[in-house]
Parts: C-alpha cells; structure tokens; sequence
C-alpha cells in the first residue's frame, strides 16, 4: 500500500513541532489531519477513522496520549490502527505502561526524521497486511462484494437502526435467470465473468449509502437505506433493464443475461431479519415463477394474492371453498421413527414410492424419510439397523384438513417443494403434490367449460360426459389390475396390487373433487360423507391386507392411524 493511500491523525500540543512532523509525513506520502489535544483527536477518530495515529505522550486537557491509546484499543472501529507514541521517557516501566495501553511503537523527542519515518515504514506494512486479511475475511474473491457474512452483520446493524428511529429500510434479492445452463453451455469461467459483470452494474447502480453482498453463487442482495418499497421499485427497474441490455462478451462469444428481483421494506411488524429476508425471498420466487426478468414487490404480491381469494376472479371462484381434505391422495401407511433403514427400503421396494412420512408410537407426524435419505446413508456403517429417526428429515411442510387449497397452491408455486403433507390432530393423512393439484385443476376447469359450452335440455347435468369418462378409466384400471393378477405368477403381488390401487384412487379422488364442484349443497354433503366412507374403508383394507406383507414383530409395528406415504 502506498503512503498516498494511508490517513496519518498526528497528534501533539507543541504546535511548532506539529507543524514540522506534518510537513515531514506529507512529504512521504503520508495524508496528515492534526488534532492538538486528546479531546480534539477523538473526536476526528469519530469522524473519520485513520490508518495510524502519531500522539504525544502528554498533552492537556483530560485526555492524555495513553488514554487516547486506551479509546482506540477499545472503541469498535472499522480498522486496526496503528499507533506510535512521541515521548522523552525512556525508562523500561514507561515503555511497558504505553504498551499495556495500546501503543505499537515509539519515538523518542527530540525526534530524528529519518528514525520517525522507518518506524512508520514498518507500521505501513502491518496496516497493508491487516488491510489483506480484512478483504479475504469480508470480501467476495470473485466480485469484490461484501460477503454472506460480512453482509449479513451490516444487514443487522442497519435493522437495528431503522427500528430505533422507524427509518425507511428496504431489501432487494437478486438471481441471475438461467444461470445454470450458462455453465452448462459455456463453462465456469463463463459464469464467473457473468457474476463479476452483474456484480459491477449492481455496485454502479448504488448510492454511497446502499449496500451490495453476494449471499449466494448467483444470488445478490441490496440494502436499500432511507429507501421505501416504491422507490426501491425504480432502484431495481433500472438495474434490470441495465443488466438485460449490456452484453457480456466472453471467449469470443456473446452472452445474453437477465435477473429477477424481489423487493420487501422494513415495516413494525415484521419482526427479524430472517423475516424480512423471507419475504424478500418469497417475492423474488413469484417472479421466477411469473416468467423471470421482472420485479416484483411484496405489496404487489399481496395484491395479487387478495385478487386470487376474490370470490368475484376466476381463481376466487375455482378455488372457493375447497379444503386440502377436498385434494389430497390419501396415504397407504407410514414409517415408525424407530424402525431402521432396513424396513424403509425394504418398504419403498414393496409399495414402489419414493417419500413417507414418519411418525411416533401415537401416530404423530415427526419427520418425512425418502429414498434419496436411504441412499444417501448406505455408505455408513452398519447402516441397515441404523435408526429411520437418525436420517430422517424433521422440518415436514404440513397443512391441516381444513386448510384452504388455494393457499397450498400459492406455496407450492413459490417454493422449490414437489409437495406437502395434510394432517388431522397431528396425525398424516394424505399428501398434495403438484401434480395431484394440477390434474385436480385440471378436471375442475374442464368441467365447467363443459358446463359454459352445453346445450343440454334444462335440468340435466352438463358434466356427466366429464364424470362418464373419469369412471370409464377407473373401470379400465380395475380390468387391466384383474388381468395383470391373472397373468402375474410371483409370489408376491403386493407391489402390483398397491400400484394399482394408488391408480384407482386417484381418479376416485378427482371423481368426487368434480362431483363436489357441481352438486348443490345436499348433494355435496353426501359426497363428503361418501369421502369419508370411502377413506375408512382403504384404511381398513391397508390395516388387514397391505400392512402385514411389509412387518415383521419388532421391525415395523401397526401406528393404528391412517397415515402413509407420499412423493416428495
């Protein structure tokens, strides 16, 4: 580091000699601010941290050069200072109080020029040194960014502020679009011209006050300081369109890039960082999900949710109503939480499903086990007998029965989740995946276009073609199920009977979620009771046919609850 790079704060009540020193150091390069007592050096420290600070030993006032020592050495400033003390002493015990108090070096009065200036030599290359360290521990190598950590602490000081003061703080995420097929295209170094360039229009887009990390590989995020949620809006307007219009050119080749970005301010009620993280998060999610290259804000995504529950909108309408219980696949059977890697894949193997919940010895959701945890672990010692509640994962998105069905919707679209699970009393009881909801949609939308487009005499059901061919494919499953017993001559036909099974049901489960949007409310009663019926009735033939091909005493005990397994 050159001397034309470090702040010198020369300290010293002789204003003669503090002259001639400031004269010296600047001719060396050095940038001298002077202060001429304690009081007045504090409060330039305050005002502007330095790089190394020359003080006289004593000066008037309160402030004395090895209390000023003791301010900076306790004081949280941004950098190491390093600190030479000017005095006439030269007794041992004088030199070993100054350094107690935090001073790094001495000169001695009367001082000799060339003496002052090796010694600030030697303490430019500790300032140059400690300057490196702080960059690796703080900096991003690729971009030069602050890092996750670095980040994440200035993140909190900044929260704690506008909580304090009810000042305006709002947090912008940013993810490069498609970022992953630009390696897979062109190669790593590729990528990383991509995020250094991103990086750079980013920082170039910023005030002084704002603040830009990079919390993830194509991940960034902004703090935006005395900044509310429209105006971040402009603030990131103006970034996307900046990246989507400049070019990068690497090896020869022209790259063509986008960003999304997620927008949420600071209000009171939310309540933490990680909240406010959260939401940022979730809105940048929705705007992947909306078509990439686009801002979206949190009060954008409100409005677009109350617009969703209107009654009044299409998807208000669809959706009004209908509970998880209406959607789910019901389970076949769960796993104990203390049965071992053994009996779960011997269990996926049976049943051919991928995911099962796991539950305690009352029934109780506690985790969610699925083959990639079986596979992940069979590498491990004595793994076969190791314990399902060792591998199992314990954070299980669950929803209740009653739980609207356009609020799972809303959260599997945001989230990279396939699918959840739906409890009653704490108990699992089915699963809604993706898939299960789209075919669900699917059925409802069809069915009243049906309904929108007949022609049918007044009184008659415009839906009973849709309702026709949906139980013509579960007649077809059960013929194809019966000839495939005929045919199978393997001595266990449990993996084809529950195959097929799961078939049957899901289009059970769409027959009677079609019937419940087109009967009236007597009718509709008597579907749910013939739901329900219908549950009792799989729960019981699992408990005296599925179950026991799967136990053996000891290994996998009955839970007694209807609960199972379903794909993740």
């Amino acid at each position: 580091m050159a001397h034309g790079n470090l702040n010198l704060l020369l300290v010293d009540d002789d204003n003669a000699l503090r002259r001639l020193l400031a004269r010296w150091l600047t001719s060396d390069g050095f940038e001298v601010t002077e202060a001429a007592d304690g009081a007045s050096a504090i409060a330039a420290i305050e005002a502007s941290c330095p790089n190394i600070l020359v003080t006289d030993w004593e000066m008037p006032g309160d402030v004395s050069g090895l209390q000023l020592c003791e301010y900076v050495r306790r004081s949280d400033l941004p950098q190491y200072v390093y600190t030479v003390m000017l005095t006439g002493r030269d007794g041992a015990d004088d030199y070993v109080q100054a350094l107690k108090s935090g001073a790094d070096d001495f000169a001695r009065k009367p001082v000799e020029r060339m003496e002052l200036l090796a010694r600030l030599q030697a303490g430019s290359r500790i300032v140059d040194l400690e300057h490196r360290l702080s960059f690796l521990a703080n900096c991003d190598p690729l971009t030069g960014l602050a890092s996750k950590r670095t980040f994440h602490e200035h993140f909190d000081r900044e929260w704690r502020r506008a909580r304090r003061y009810r000042s305006r703080l709002s947090c912008i995420v940013i993810d490069i679009d498609y970022f992953k097929r630009i390696n897979d295209a062109h190669g790593h170094p590729a990528g990383d011209e991509v995020i250094r360039t991103v990086a750079r229009l980013l920082v170039d887009n910023s005030r002084a006050t704002d603040f830009v990390g990079r919390v993830g590989g194509e991940e960034f995020c902004v703090l935006l300081t005395e900044t509310d949620e429209e105006n971040a809006v402009l603030w990131a307007e103006r970034a996307r369109a900046k990246i989507a219009a400049t070019p990068i050119v690497f090896d020869g080749k022209t790259l063509a890039v986008t960003a999304s970005f997620g927008i949420a301010q600071w209000t009171p009620d939310i309540e933490s960082v990680a909240k406010l993280t959260d939401i940022a998060d979730q809105c940048l999610l929705a705007a992947k999900q909306a078509g990439r290259d686009r801002v979206l804000c949190h009060g954008e995504l409100q409005r677009i949710s109350a617009a969703c529950h209107d009654p009044a909108n299409a998807a208000g309408a669809v959706f009004a109503g209908v509970v998880a219980r209406d959607v789910m696949t019901t389970i076949v059977a769960s796993l104990p939480y203390d049965a071992t890697i053994g009996v779960a894949a011997k269990y996926f193997l049976q049943f051919r499903f991928n995911s099962a919940p796991v539950v305690d010895e009352q029934g109780k959701l506690v985790g969610f086990l699925s083959e990639k945890d079986v596979m992940n672990v069979l590498l491990w010692p004595n793994c076969w007998t190791r314990r399902i509640s060792d591998v199992m994962k314990t954070s299980v998105v669950c929803y209740d029965e009653s739980e609207p069905i356009l609020t799972i919707y809303e959260f599997l679209c945001r989230m990279p989740i396939r699918s959840i699970v739906v409890a009653r009393d704490g108990k699992p009881t089915g699963i809604i995946g993706r898939g299960a909801l789209l075919r669900w949609f699917s059925n409802i939308v069809a069915a009243r276009h049906a309904k929108a487009g007949s022609h049918e005499r007044p009184g008659a059901s415009p839906d009973r073609t849709q309702l026709a061919l949906t139980a013509a494919a579960i007649s077809q499953q059960v013929d194809q199920m019966k000839a495939a017993l005929e045919a199978n001559t393997a001595d266990d036909v449990t993996p084809l009977v529950v195959g097929g099974a799961s078939r049957i049901q899901e289009l059970v489960n769409d027959l009677l979620a079609s019937g419940q949007k087109l009967f009236g409310t007597d009718e509709r009663h008597s579907v749910e009771t013939s739901k329900r019926g219908l549950q009792r009735a799989e729960a019981t033939s699992n408990a005296l046919s599925i179950a026991p091909s799967i136990t053996s005493p000891g290994e996998l005990p009955c839970d007694g609850s209807a609960a199972g397994a379903g794909t993740s």
